[in-house]
This record gives structure tokens, C-alpha cells and sequence, in this order.
């Protein structure tokens, strides 16, 4: 427990990659295994991603992190009945919960083989989905960034644990 302990504590968003340095295909390959890997509301596994590689699209996909060399575009994909129904009855939107817990093992996985990552939700929709192929009607929910950092782990700073957690009543 140790080890995942410190592997979150050193995960940070990175926005600055070494452009030098591609990511190994090899490592690649196990992050996003462990995102398919991820559980998912009644195994809906409501995502796609499209994992842009090639340098000039990285640039062109990457307004906000041109020295990127990896984006993992994670398209929203239609949830199976038993999550849709259960989202009706809960209210709860299960897909929106489900691409969160992807890309929390998507950055984690990234830690783990020693790249960097940043989640990024502000970018221009319509541009990405047409440089990339993505259907008109499916939502471009994030850009998670995977490189190697250029720049030193800073100190986390988190609020305390009494102002987050509390036992049996709020």
C-alpha cells in the first residue's frame, strides 16, 4: 500500500514535455490497458480513445500543450441499458463518473511507468473531433497529455484531511 500511496502522492499535472523523448510504445500500450481495465457503472465501459502518436497532429490537437508527443482523446460512447436505466433512477449520469475513474488510471498508469500527464478539459471540440475523424455526434470529453516532464515535482498542496473527511455524519 506504500508503494500506490507514494505513486499518488508524486502524480502531478504536467504541462511541459521533453520533446526529444517519445514515449515507448511498450508503455503506451499498458496505460491504456489499464483503462480499458477500469470498472465502469454496470460494465457500460462507455468510452473510446483515440490515441494521437503522430508529431505534426499532436501539434495541431495540442494548443495548450504543443510539446506533448502523446494525447489520449476520451470520447464519450453510448452506455449499455442497465447503466441508462440505473441513471434514470438514480439521476446520475454514470458515463461522466466512469471516463473520470479512465482517466484517474490513465494518469496513475503514467506515473507508474515514469511519464508525466495533465487532464485537460478546455480545448476546442470541433476542431479536435475533425482533425481526428471523431463522429460529429459523440462529445470530446478530455485531452490527457503523456510525456516525459521537463520540469521537477513540486510539493502537492491539498486541503487537510479534517476538511475533506469525515466519519459516519458529515
Amino acid at each position: 500500500m506504500d508503494d500506490f500511496l507514494q505513486l499518488v502522492a508524486s502524480r502531478q499535472s504536467d504541462r511541459a514535455y521533453d520533446m526529444s523523448r517519445a514515449v515507448e510504445h511498450d508503455k503506451l500500450e499498458r496505460i491504456l490497458e489499464a483503462a480499458r481495465l477500469s470498472p465502469s457503472a454496470c460494465n457500460a465501459q462507455p468510452w473510446r480513445f483515440v490515441v494521437v502518436t503522430d508529431p505534426e497532429l499532436a501539434v495541431k490537437v495540442g494548443k495548450f500543450s504543443k510539446d506533448a508527443p502523446v494525447h489520449i482523446l476520451v470520447v464519450e460512447e453510448s452506455m449499455n441499458i442497465t447503466s441508462f436505466l440505473g441513471a434514470k433512477i438514480k439521476d446520475k449520469y454514470f458515463p461522466l463518473i466512469d471516463i473520470g475513474i479512465a482517466a484517474a488510471h490513465i494518469t496513475l498508469a503514467a506515473e507508474s511507468e515514469g511519464l508525466g500527464s495533465c487532464i485537460l478539459g478546455w480545448f476546442d471540440e470541433k476542431e479536435i473531433k475533425k482533425l481526428v475523424g471523431i463522429p460529429a455526434n459523440k462529445r470530446l470529453l478530455l485531452d490527457i497529455t503523456i510525456g516525459y516532464p521537463v520540469k521537477e515535482k513540486r510539493k502537492k498542496s491539498r486541503k487537510s484531511k479534517e476538511k475533506v473527511v469525515s466519519y459516519n455524519h458529515y
